[in-house]
Order: structure tokens, then sequence, then C-alpha cells
């Protein structure tokens, strides 16, 4: 049996330009969670991570210098999707941001939203997926991974064990906390979820 656990990054930036970068708190939740795992002599034989700064960065402050970099755990277009929105207006609070996400979310699942170049719900799903299947399906035994990646991957992972909806993938994306843990227990021909949205090591978390 081996053991597959997904971070979710640190607290971001989403209203400044460059959203992809960590918040203090966030490089701060990323420290506790290296120092949690130090503390508790837990160990990985896989690190993966997104491409994106955000996915990086966590793995590096909770204490990762070698890590495989895979586009597949990267989060969705979301300012893209919320820009192609026909009533689209710029967010500034974590309120409106939310209240955007849930008039363009299922637009865009549904198929009936979009824009040159931005990726459909289909093709994200169908690359998480992906990505999740090569590590499950590697001819490996025993192992413990871990993938540093965002909420919309880590939904799909839920959803797609759990054999939800798929419209629950996003639903279960507005719950996970930054620098959460999601863990499942697997072997090549069965996966179960064991822990979710776990944050042991943190006393204060956040949404986003």
């Amino acid at each position: 049996m081996s053991t597959l656990v997904l971070v979710r990054h640190g607290q971001a930036k989403p209203f400044e330009k460059n959203s992809d970068c960590l918040s203090e708190t966030g490089e701060q939740q990323a420290v506790r969670l290296g120092e949690y795992w130090r503390e508790h002599d837990i160990r990985f034989d896989e690190v993966y991570t997104g491409t994106m700064l955000r996915h990086t960065r966590t793995a590096e402050l909770a204490g990762f210098d070698k890590f495989e970099q895979r586009a597949e755990f990267n989060e969705y277009n979301a300012d893209g999707i919320l820009r192609a929105h026909p009533e689209f207006l710029p967010a500034t609070d974590n309120r409106q941001l939310q209240r955007a996400f849930e008039a363009a979310m299922p637009l865009w699942i549904a198929g009936t939203l979009g824009a040159p170049g931005l990726e459909t719900w289909r093709e994200f799903h169908g690359r998480v997926t992906r990505g999740l299947r090569a590590i499950v399906n590697a001819e490996r035994a025993s192992r413990r991974v871990v993938v540093f990646t965002s909420g919309g991957p880590i939904g799909i992972a839920v959803q797609t064990v759990l054999q939800a909806p798929e419209v629950m993938a996003i639903e279960v994306n507005w719950r996970i906390r930054n620098c959460s843990l999601t863990e499942f227990l697997f072997t090549r021909d069965r996966i179960s979820m064991d822990a979710f949205n776990a944050t042991p090591h943190l006393k204060e978390v956040t949404f986003r």
C-alpha cells in the first residue's frame, strides 16, 4: 500500500498584480508544514509540484530542494474564466471574488463559458486525472508521494476517488484550506481517501 499526499499551496496574493506568489502568511504556513513533518519523522520517496511559483515556493519552504515539476498539477486559469463571463467586474475583496466564481464556474463546467485559448473544464479535468494516474500506475510499491498543487486539482482528486458528480470538484475546492493535507492510500488497482483538508500543523487557517 502506498500513500499520496496532496498539499494545497500556502496563502497567495489574489488581489495583487503578481498573484502567483505567497503572502507572508503563506510562507509561514509552508515553513510550519515542513517543521511538522520533521517533528513527526514523516518522509517522502517522491516529491512533485505544479509549475506555478506558489507550488514550488511552498515545497521549498517546507524543506525540499529537489522535486519534479509537472504541469498536470497546475490550477485552472481563474482570471481567464472570470473575464470570460459577460458580467465580469474586477473583484476587490474575497466576498466579491467568491460571488464572481460562483457565477462563472458552473457555466465553465457546463461548457457554455469560454474564450480563445482558455482551457476548457474537460481539458482541465483530463490533465489533472492524467497526472494522478501516472503516479498511481507507476511500477513502484510501498511509496510515500507528496504533490504540491492547488485547490482545483485537489477537488478533482477527491471527486474522482469518491466517484461524485464532476461539479462537486469545485464545491470541494471552495473549502480547501491553504497548506492543507489531503491523503489517499493506493495500489495500482485501488485508491481510497484517508484524510481531507487536514491542518494539524497550523493554529489558524486561511482559504484564499
